[in-house]
């Protein structure tokens, strides 16, 4: 055999060498199938076709998988979301540990044309913050957090969201703080998703421009999913005024997909499973025992008359006498609930958890495990929850903490100092909900150690859970003198004592005592 190879080899070389004098072409086509041969060998296997496997098709491009499933998907999804516990729960878990109960915390940080903080321009941006967030949206219904919570369900659940700017002063809106800002949120039906027009560039309700950029929303008037609506109306609104959040997975997309949408087809084959299990439960519970006969001869028809069917009630701790001769009772095993189901069902619930960005543990409400197994599945889970964060910060909570900023300046609610830009003032923070804590003495041992090792700031400590650091001190300061004043020791405080009344004139440092000097 190896002895016949390079024969072989040598007589379609030359044969090769032949062809390529007598017939060119046909060599040349003989070449290229031999070229196609050997790259059809060498290619991924995953994509042949074969009668176990069927080769999956792409219906085109991501717009064009929008435009046939869109609709359906979002319907599907709300579906779940009112009928299906667990799919409601762990979205209610994503918007927890996305948003929060406080919402994104915003902590101003405008800088001056030397790149300083301005403390006094913070203090004054705080106070319309505040206010304008208790009635940020233009029917008073929800404060500024439950506006981030309702629009980010939205947008995990329908797979987009909008929101409309409404600036200035208008004649039949009420603002609801001083600074003339609000904003109206809008679920996805209000933009048509089988409104296009090549030749206006309008496409799935969005107008675009010869870069793909959005330059304007078709808006309806009213919901069309109201009973009363029967053709509703649409404006075309500035794409400057809309803030669009979505979940997209192929570029140039428009619209956004539902973050269920593969995990539809397992979820309906769980609930169906988990209802064939309850109702053969509740059948194997009917069946409490059967009445096993003896044999026809240990029976007295005139000692033992028929008297129909017997009727008969099992409770607790019941004692049975009715046994006619030769008969026992025989309890049924339905070997109900099913051993298997737990573990079954978890194992489809982790598969459901990988694409809702989610941790099995939250999704199942199974905490079983040491602390090292959960607090990794925490740390790993937090980066999925912050990539949602940040894909929300940037898309709808930044673009408006900074109009309202804007606008505040130019409707004179709020002054500038003359060494501070417009563009530095609109300088903030943005903070998602921090990591909660497993062990709180270990998470807190780890944050000081990294303080006094100066590779963290206590304020970034501070504001990580909400707080800022000037407040915080303040109120230390405020408790620690409290405390001294009415004698009391705290923990906290060992060393607390009242601070001396203030001087009346002014004193030289020298004339100080020395116990008020060690004081001050």
């Amino acid at each position: 055999m190896t002895t016949a190879s390079p024969r072989l080899h040598r007589l379609v070389a030359a044969f090769d060498r032949s062809l390529l004098q007598l017939a060119p072409a046909w060599a040349a086509s003989r070449a290229q199938s031999r070229v196609k041969a050997v790259a059809y060998r060498q290619a991924y296997e995953a994509a042949e076709k074969t009668h176990l496997r069927q080769a999956s098709r792409d219906f085109g491009s991501g717009n064009t998988i929008v435009t046939m499933t869109g609709a359906a998907l979002r319907n599907q999804a709300r579906h779940l979301d009112r009928n299906h516990d667990i799919i409601s729960g762990g979205l209610s878990t994503l918007v927890q540990n996305i948003i929060g109960p406080s919402g994104i915390n915003i902590v101003p940080t405008p800088r001056d044309v030397d790149g300083n903080l301005v403390e006094s321009l913070v203090d004054a941006i705080l106070p319309l913050y505040h206010a304008w967030s208790k009635r940020p949206e233009v029917t008073w219904m929800h404060d500024w957090p439950s506006v981030q919570r309702l629009l980010a369900r939205t947008w995990l659940r329908d797979g987009e969201a909008f929101v409309q700017e409404l600036r200035g002063f208008l004649p039949t809106l009420q603002h609801g703080s001083g600074v003339p800002f609000s904003i109206e949120m809008l679920e996805p039906d209000l933009v048509p998703l089988d409104y296009d027009d090549p030749s206006q560039h309008i496409l799935q309700g969005i107008q675009r421009n010869a870069w793909g950029r959005a330059t304007g929303y078709y808006i309806y008037t009213q919901h069309p999913g109201d009973p009363e609506v029967l053709l509703p109306e649409k404006k075309l609104v500035p794409s400057h005024l809309i803030r669009h959040i979505r979940t997209i997975d192929r570029i140039g997309q428009v619209r956004g997909i539902s973050l269920l949408a593969s995990t539809f087809t397992r979820i309906e084959d769980l609930k169906d499973y988990e209802e064939s299990e309850r109702i053969a439960a509740k059948i194997a519970a009917c069946m409490a025992a059967v009445i096993i006969k003896g044999e026809p001869s240990q029976y007295d028809p005139d000692k033992y008359p028929s008297t129909g069917q017997r009727m008969m009630r099992f409770q607790p701790a019941m004692i049975f006498d009715g046994l006619n001769p030769g008969e026992r009772i025989d309890p049924i095993d339905s070997t109900r609930p099913n051993p298997n189901l737990e573990s079954y069902r978890d194992g489809q619930l982790r598969a459901i958890a990988a694409p809702m960005r989610i941790s099995f543990s939250s999704l199942a409400k199974n905490y079983n495990g040491t602390y090292s197994a959960q607090r990794q599945e925490l740390v790993e889970q937090y980066g999925a929850y912050g990539v949602l964060a940040h894909e929300f910060i940037s898309q709808m909570v930044r673009p408006l903490y900074e109009r309202l900023i804007a606008i505040a300046v130019t409707s004179g609610a709020l002054t500038l100092p003359p060494n501070v830009p417009l563009a530095n003032a609109l300088g903030a923070d943005y903070l998602p909900p921090s990591m909660p804590w497993i062990d709180p003495l270990k998470e807190i041992n780890a944050l000081t150690a990294q303080v006094q090792a100066g590779v963290r700031s206590l304020s970034s400590v501070i504001a990580e859970r909400g707080g800022r650091m000037y407040d915080t001190v303040e109120q230390l300061s405020i408790d620690k003198q409290w405390a001294a004043e009415r004698g009391l020791t705290l923990s906290v405080f060992p060393n607390a004592t009242a601070s001396p009344p203030p001087a009346t004139t002014d004193v030289d440092e020298g004339d100080v005592p020395q116990d008020q000097a060690a004081t001050t």
